[in-house]
């Protein structure tokens, strides 16, 4: 028997946000960030997998949680809402569902929580809906061993994953009984930003990196096709394990041929977006473009107030040709995702916010998802944060597949707290071209622990 078929549902909880119907909200408007085509229509999933209870306690997760997720529900009562027409609709009598599963032959042990493309771990979260649904889904899968999963999905016009963890911490502290942070929610996203009246784009940048096109307009920046089986049959999803200290050499031998400090993402950004296109074997004329996501909240010149908890990244494009990605020095590239960043500002954000506002139905596009490397950084979101009182969580995954208009993305993702690997390194999942793959491990190869350099080819 398949193991996603061991899971039993017991029951599903309709949590209500406690809002009285005297006191309904009226409609939200999403900011220009929230409202673009790379987020507006994604439901992002992800996993996080907690120890068991001490065994001593009476504690009872099932019992713990819908009454945390319900507290929190209450600073965050737009995640019960509807998104519609650029605005998110919240009424008294909208509920998010939680569900519960118990899987009694299964030991979180027996989860390979380094297998992205595994059937188990999809199954651990709520699927992807129509658009029609609540904003937000959970789902809490209780192991033989007492470990616990937890699946959410929520739609990504309403947050990013720095917001979704707010929300989380939210609810992990009602859980331990420490009721509400000290800074509540803030909503302000229209007012914070939206596009400027009128519209203007000053950063001539997006003109070289962006472009419309009819296909994007009808169908989105993923495509119709995305779920189709032949386009997962491209793709495959892997797991590489990193070492800090083959990334750190790396990092010094560049910085040195560069003549620039280099940050740990840089570099690796640098070494995959290469390895990625030698491996593609991409014609050397062809451009191909990274992008990645950058926080503006020092950046914006009126700063963000502490509780806001909508999509604070701007995607930050990198160009080249096939040919000169593979050609050029390493520390070339590298120091170019770093002047990427500098050109990055208050007039940035506010230029690509109002190119969406004024292209919004014509197809905003960076190129063909095969020609786009997305990259994103998770190992410093505030995972420990989530504590629901019996311990943070031992992994953090991503279950979507669908950002900044790629489809082929890269995380970099922690090791628990648990997991001795954390003082070696982190993790990297990614999308590859199945055809690629052997050529990508190769490349990969330089970076990589020294005890995976033989297994990573069974993961």
């Amino acid at each position: 028997m398949e193991q996603q078929q061991l899971l039993r549902v017991l029951d599903t909880v309709l949590l209500s946000p406690p809002v009285p119907a005297q006191h309904a909200i009226a409609p939200l408007p999403l900011s220009g960030l929230d409202a673009d085509r790379n987020v507006l229509d994604v439901a992002f999933r992800t996993l996080r997998f907690f120890p068991p209870p001490d065994p001593s306690s009476s504690l009872d997760p099932f019992a713990v949680l819908p009454r945390a997720f319900e507290a929190a529900l209450g600073l965050f009562p737009a995640l019960a809402g509807r998104i519609r027409d650029g605005h998110v609709v919240v009424s008294d009598a909208d509920t998010v569902p939680l569900v519960l599963l118990v899987a009694s032959e299964l030991s979180v042990a027996d989860v390979d929580t380094d297998a992205p493309g595994s059937a188990l771990l999809d199954s651990l979260a709520p699927k992807d809906g129509d658009g029609a649904g609540p904003a937000l889904a959970l789902q809490a899968t209780r192991f033989a061993c007492g470990g616990v999963a937890l699946g959410m999905r929520v739609a990504h016009a309403l947050c990013d994953g720095a917001g979704g963890t707010k929300f989380l911490a939210s609810a992990a502290r009602f859980a331990r009984g420490q009721g509400p942070a000290a800074v509540a929610p803030v909503w302000e996203r229209r007012d914070r930003l939206g596009p400027r009246r009128p519209p203007r784009v000053v950063t001539p940048l997006f003109d070289r990196v962006l472009a419309l096109d009819d296909h994007v307009a009808r169908c989105g920046p993923y495509g119709a096709a995305w779920d189709g089986h032949e386009r997962r049959q491209q793709l495959t999803r892997e797991c590489f394990h990193v070492s800090d200290a083959r990334v750190e050499a790396l990092r010094a031998r560049l910085a040195d041929e560069a003549g620039l400090k280099l940050t740990t993402f840089e570099v690796i950004a640098a070494f995959i977006w290469r390895a990625r296109v030698k491996a593609n074997g991409t014609s050397s004329g062809e451009v191909v473009k990274m992008v990645y996501s950058m926080n503006i909240n020092k950046l914006v010149d009126l700063p963000l107030p502490d509780g806001y908890w909508g999509n604070v990244c701007v995607p930050v494009y990198v160009a080249l040709t096939a040919g000169d990605l593979v050609s050029r020095p390493l520390a070339a590239t590298a120091a170019m995702i770093k002047k990427s960043k500098q050109e990055v500002g208050d007039e940035y954000v506010r230029s690509y916010i109002d190119f969406q506002e004024l292209h919004r139905g014509e197809g905003v596009t960076a190129g063909p998802r095969g020609a786009v490397s997305a990259f994103t950084d998770w190992r410093r979101l505030g995972h420990g944060e989530v504590d629901f009182g019996w311990g943070g969580p031992d992994a953090v995954l991503p279950l979507s597949w669908r950002i900044l208009g790629s489809t082929e993305p890269c995380f970099l993702l922690p090791y628990g707290a648990a997991d001795e690997r954390r003082r070696q390194g982190f993790k990297v999942f990614v999308a590859v071209q199945r055809k690629a793959l052997p050529g990508f491990r190769d490349e990969m190869e330089e970076l990589l622990l020294q005890q995976q350099q033989s297994s990573v080819g069974k993961l």
